[in-house]
């Protein structure tokens, strides 16, 4: 097989196997009422992702040296005040991360 085709293969099947993955559920349910499980774990696994993913992103915060995690408090409560305001995630995730990146800069 030649250098140019095989990866070629290998995006095409995961890429593939990706949608079918995906498509999967809307076939499943397709007509019907989802279930009260699959309802509650839509509701709670967002949050409960997010919250996990705060606490892997800040575990390593070093608050005993300076700055002391000030930059990254300062950006967490920019993000809550910002979803709170604007409830909108793209504005929150991306005015976090730059707040972020330009404090750990200039502190």
């Amino acid at each position: 097989m030649s250098e140019t085709l095989y990866p070629i293969l290998v995006i095409a099947v995961v890429a593939l196997v990706t949608f079918a993955l995906r498509a999967f559920p809307f076939l499943l349910f397709a007509g019907k009422p989802l279930p009260e499980t699959v309802r509650y774990l839509g509701k709670v696994l967002p949050p409960s992702i997010m919250t996990i993913l705060v606490i892997y992103c800040l575990r390593g915060t070093d608050i005993s040296s300076s700055p002391h995690g000030l930059p990254e408090l300062m950006s967490c409560v920019l993000v809550v005040i910002l979803q709170a305001v604007k409830k909108n995630m793209y504005v929150s995730i991306v005015a976090g991360t730059l707040t972020y990146m330009l404090l750990i800069r200039i502190m």
